[in-house]
């Protein structure tokens, strides 16, 4: 088996525990002498940048949340001034505004890095054609496989997402062999290539990696079946650095955390203590090499555990289990991530529509869908048929616009949504992970 950086990738745990101690020391310095807010919270706990000496110092330190970077927007927590930052990327945030990522050169390289990892990992080589097919822009996929497929000096086609007609017929002329996209997509696709009447042995695939939503090992079976192909899971955060973080190799026994570049720890998410070793409860990185956005102790709400044996592949790094779920009430629909409340946000700016609501997150032919049903003010309900599907329109625009995701709207009368003496049930997840 391949592997792109050995010296790293197969170091013992006594160098990846003094590697990590040293780049956490630096970590910690900068933050604390570069952005207010953690050097505040430093402050307040008493802590210094001497008060971090080694990596098992890490539990002093404080814990950093989606809604601090939702408070600190847009470059409230960048530790470098904006003349550093060469790039931008965002995600969806908890209240419509977007969680914001600057990059330095330096972080543009170390995820270059990373992704030639990953990749290396899944199998592919310099002489692969790798078909990117996770969406460009703002949100981290597409650059995210598109660097790392240049770094270990493959075909990049960077086709993005959807057109899937044209994604079948590159994939066909130009003789993709690696295919990077979500494995709902996946699905999708090779549902496609059967209906276009394209025989499986034309095509030249032979390994996918896939990420940024949840699967399940039925749901790799039938990828691996229908595409005959290796399908390989990744995983990753815009906040850490996008994709890159963790991936399989060709054992699948876990995923393969990049630990010299991102501390990962697991703690209960109730008490926010530190869990003995194999234990499940809420994954949590600390970024030790990131220079635009350093993160310390970024809680992912991710729900997995951690095993530090050395891999059949031979690589040291520690292994992160597919993830059980999460530990707070967000969605991940088609590579997006939402969260109830920013529909609310939504509703909430519209009289004519009542906060009395239900989102039902489906999977239709491999694919993600999603539908809000919505109460109405009783005064609009009594309109024309044709005033409410204008209603109706809005809403879904004004959605579709906060979201960025398509949604189905449907405006149903006043008391039709069920309520509840306790906390309000808002979603019904009928996808089977």
């Amino acid at each position: 088996m391949e592997i792109w950086n050995r010296h790293f990738e197969c170091m013992d745990r006594k160098g990846i525990k003094n590697v990590q101690s040293e780049r956490l020391r630096e970590t910690v310095e900068k933050v604390y002498f570069n952005v207010p807010y953690y050097r505040n919270r430093m402050q307040e706990a008493g802590l210094g940048p001497e008060s971090i000496q080694t990596i098992d110092d890490i539990a002093k330190l404080p814990f950093t949340t989606k809604r601090d970077l939702r408070d600190n927007y847009p470059f409230g927590l960048f530790a470098v001034p904006m003349s550093e930052i060469v790039r931008v990327h965002a995600s969806s945030g908890t209240t419509g505004k977007p969680t914001v990522v600057g990059y330095t050169r330096n972080d543009i390289s170390t995820w270059s890095e990373v992704m030639a990892r990953t990749l290396t990992s899944a199998g592919a080589t310099r002489n692969d054609f790798i078909q990117v097919a996770y969406g460009y822009g703002l949100f981290t996929g597409g650059l995210g496989l598109h660097y790392g497929g240049e770094k270990i000096g493959a075909s990049v086609i960077p086709i993005s997402g959807g057109n899937t007609q044209r994604q079948i017929q590159l994939m066909h002329d130009f003789g993709s062999t690696v295919l990077a996209c979500t494995p709902s997509y996946a699905l999708f696709l090779a549902e496609a290539i059967q209906e276009s009447g394209i025989k499986r042995d034309e095509l030249k695939l032979r390994v996918g990696v896939f990420g940024a939503e949840p699967w399940t090992e039925n749901m790799r079976r039938e990828i691996e079946d229908k595409l005959s192909i290796k399908a390989i899971d990744i995983y990753g955060l815009s906040e850490v650095i996008g994709p890159g973080v963790a991936s399989e190799c060709p054992v699948q026994e876990g995923l393969h955390i990049n630990e010299d570049h991102f501390y990962p720890e697991i703690i209960d998410p109730e008490t926010l203590h530190v869990l003995p070793e194999g234990s499940t409860g809420e994954l949590v990185f600390t970024t030790l090499t990131k220079e635009g956005l350093p993160l310390i102790r970024y809680r992912t709400r991710d729900l997995t555990k951690l095993t530090y044996d050395k891999c059949k592949c031979s690589r040291t790094m520690v292994r992160m289990e597919k993830c059980l779920g999460r530990s707070d009430d967000m969605l991940i629909i088609r590579g997006v991530n939402l969260f109830p409340s920013q529909v609310e946000s939504v509703l909430l700016e519209m009289s004519e529509i009542k906060p009395h609501y239900l989102l039902i997150v489906d999977r239709v032919n491999n694919l993600d869908t999603l539908e809000l049903k919505v109460e109405v003010d009783e005064a609009f309900f009594q309109d024309k048929i044709s005033q409410l599907e204008m209603l109706r329109q809005k809403l879904q625009n004004n959605l579709e616009n906060a979201l960025g995701l398509g949604i189905k709207v449907t405006l149903v009368e006043p008391k039709i949504i069920e309520r509840s003496e306790g906390k309000s049930k808002h979603v019904i997840d009928k996808r089977k992970f």
